[in-house]
């Protein structure tokens, strides 16, 4: 259960309630008014909490849960056990995700700027503003309202910040204009200077970084990652995109719509990802390339040439998802006949 000194749980909510919110049809409507006062997974759930089946390999949890509802699709409504009430729902982890929020809502920000913190007298500061210890708000800043600063967060001079958006602790924002509902988390670098030089062995010289960041409305970006702002076009993050811990994006790289990368992406200068593309973890895309809609990356993969919208691609260099997985079949056929011929040959010795 969450632990009652970080996370503040409300409530109680009626099953009507829940499958409203959720946008979820529940079967047993005379049921509508049962109460429930916690949401949460099959296992170790009682009858006042709302559980979720999206995963098929979780039959048999769902076969011995004691929830006392559950989010679930159609097709597996029958396998719910007595007296489970069935919330109908073909995106049930979805709909579990918003009966969540409901239980346990983000706290709201409280407007207020700590006696430490150092603000501009010419930035704009929005009603409703919560600015923490330590921050720094310089010169031209302009913070929408019921903006959060967190403590020792920079904001450096000219950046907006649009409307309730939550910056964690010890972020630093410069050189970037970020959209409203964004969420940024602690340790996070956007607009540090792209990694943009002449090679020579007379020295190398650094070209000026004369770009942006610009970063959408609801994007949410994860511990540590670092964004690089544009050489002389802008770094560009579209709206819903969502970013792990400890990805770096560099200069001049445009990610489209409701992106997703996880932790440890690497994504080089001016590479373009279009809309809803998925990378897991510890994916490196190479620079220059462009990223159809849509495309998925499996771990570890590695890509230098274009790929198409809506592929799925494996393996270093990346390629189709089917064809990676039967090189790996083949070079474990290989290395086991390999290891069968070294075994023959010392027995012949």
């Amino acid at each position: 259960m969450p632990d009652p000194r970080f996370f503040r749980k409300v409530g109680p909510f009626t099953a009507a309630e829940l499958a409203e919110r959720a946008g979820a049809r529940l079967v047993a409507e005379a049921e509508g008014g049962r109460v429930f006062t916690d949401a949460g997974p099959l296992g170790g759930a009682d009858a006042q909490t709302v559980s979720f089946l999206d995963n098929v390999k979780y039959l048999s949890a769902l076969s011995q849960t004691a929830a006392g509802a559950v989010f679930i699709k159609s097709a597996y409504a029958d396998r719910a056990p007595e007296g489970c009430l069935r919330l109908i729902s073909e995106t049930p982890y979805r709909a579990f995700a918003l009966a969540v929020q409901m239980f346990y809502p983000e706290p709201a920000v409280t407007p207020s700027v700590h006696p430490s913190a150092v603000v501009a007298e010419d930035a704009q500061i929005g009603s409703g503003v919560r600015i923490d210890a330590g921050a720094v708000i310089e010169s031209g800043v302009e913070l929408g309202d019921d903006v959060w600063i967190g403590a020792n967060t920079v904001v450096e001079a000219g950046v907006v910040v649009g409307a309730r958006t939550r910056v964690g602790p010890n972020v630093s924002l410069s050189f970037c204009l970020v959209g409203s509902d964004c969420r940024i988390l602690a340790g996070v670098r956007i607009g540090t200077r792209g990694f943009g030089f002449a090679m020579d062995e007379r020295g190398h010289i650094d070209v000026p970084q004369l770009g942006r960041v610009v970063v959408g409305t609801g994007v949410e970006i994860g511990a540590n990652t670092s964004i690089d702002r544009g050489m002389s076009d802008d770094t560009e993050v579209g709206d819903g995109v969502r970013i792990d811990n400890l990805v770096h994006i560099g200069h001049n790289v445009k990610i489209g719509r409701g992106a997703v990368l996880c932790g440890q992406t690497g994504v080089a200068g001016s590479a373009v990802l279009e809309d809803y593309v998925v990378t897991a973890g510890q994916v490196g895309i190479g620079p220059h390339m462009r990223v159809g809609r849509g495309a998925q990356f499996a771990s570890k993969s590695g890509a230098w040439r274009d790929v198409p919208a809506g592929a799925k691609v494996g393996g270093v260099p990346a390629m189709p998802i089917g064809d990676w997985h039967r090189a790996n079949a083949l070079v474990a056929r290989m290395v086991a006949q390999s290891r069968g011929k070294g075994r023959n040959n010392k027995d012949e010795e």
